[in-house]
């Protein structure tokens, strides 16, 4: 995780958004993705003047810096206003829920975690991109208010114990069968074997050997 930048509280506060619980459903990150997002719309030589304090946007200037900072007012303004629509990401999710990332890729498989899309970014200093499932926060707030979690946990431990059980009769009838066969083996060997025996009998009383 890259190291958070200090801030400089002697700097002039120029503006506060702060993040409601709608926003960050309770998670510290989400509301630090909802600052880097908001950060990223902002043009390069503002981006730095943005912090996050106890969730709560602020837009600082250094003392002895001159910088017409309306703009960049206007646009984190402009994103707050639909803010706690904002897609909630992977990482978010399991922070949110405290769940961790097998049962994010479980539910997600499943259809019990309700996928919103997907969306790509490119790892910074790296070519590689990625793409992952991101959320409604709508419906992780519903999964979070109605403890969906806890429910979806007993499910799966009933269902690996209803699959143990099984793979256990599987596991039994292919031995039932294995050792029929080996059974049916050895019996036909020895009906083989009598038939050899009467066979030669029949011989010896064609022969009249027998009368």
């Amino acid at each position: 995780m890259p190291q958070r930048r200090k801030i400089d509280e002697t700097a002039k506060l120029v503006g506060e958004w702060p993040l409601t619980p709608t926003a960050t459903l309770g998670s510290s990150v989400r509301a630090r993705g909802i600052f880097l997002e908001v950060r990223s719309r902002l043009p390069m030589a503002a981006r730095k003047l943005l912090n996050i304090e106890s969730r709560v946007l602020t837009l600082r200037v250094p003392e002895g810096v001159e910088a017409d900072v309306s703009d960049a007012c206007a646009i984190i303004s402009n994103a707050m206003k639909d803010i706690e629509e904002l897609p909630v990401i992977p990482r978010e999710a399991e922070d949110i829920l405290t769940i961790k990332a097998g049962e994010r890729h479980r539910w997600l498989k499943d259809g019990r975690l309700e996928s919103a899309g997907t969306r790509t970014v490119k790892l910074r200093g790296r070519t590689r991109r990625i793409t992952f499932h991101v959320f409604d926060p709508r419906h992780i707030e519903d999964v979070l208010d109605r403890d969906l979690v806890s429910l979806w946990r007993e499910q799966d431990i009933a269902t690996a114990a209803e699959n143990r059980r099984r793979a256990a009769g599987q596991a039994a009838m292919k031995r039932a069968l294995k050792r029929a066969r080996r059974s049916d083996h050895s019996d036909g060997s020895r009906d083989k074997e009598r038939g050899s025996d009467l066979r030669d009998w029949d011989e010896f009383d064609i022969a009249g050997l027998l009368r």
